[in-house]
């Protein structure tokens, strides 16, 4: 039996700007991405530490430093919030998996990977 686990998080990054007219998705720094295994168009939660909201969406590929919310859910959180990027992926029940936290500083540079 498989059951969706947490996987990664980018925990405590920084809203850097908000694109309402895009069609929809969050834009992450790929470096970010990368550090915490999570693929370009991959569905994640975002959790605003700054204001309680929560929204689903998919990730785009972004430039240093860059976390960007666009279209509905650029309206959910403002530049220079805190946020919570999350990603889940399917266990099986018995199976070990180690997920991976990536802590960010005001910035969104990395300051550690556990």
């Amino acid at each position: 039996m498989q059951r969706e686990m947490f996987k990664s998080k980018l925990h405590r990054g920084r809203v850097t700007a908000t694109e309402i007219e895009y069609e929809g998705s969050v834009t992450i720094d790929e470096t970010l991405l990368d550090a915490a295994g999570i693929c370009e168009h991959e569905r994640v939660q975002i959790v605003n530490v700054s204001n309680g909201e929560r929204l689903e969406t998919y990730t785009i590929a972004g430039d240093s430093g860059e976390i960007c919310l666009n279209g509905a859910a650029g309206r959910l959180a403002e530049p220079g919030d805190i946020v919570i990027v999350i990603s889940y992926g399917m266990y099986a029940q018995d199976e070990a998996y180690s997920p991976t936290t990536v802590l960010l500083d005001k910035h969104n540079d990395i300051v550690s990977i556990e």
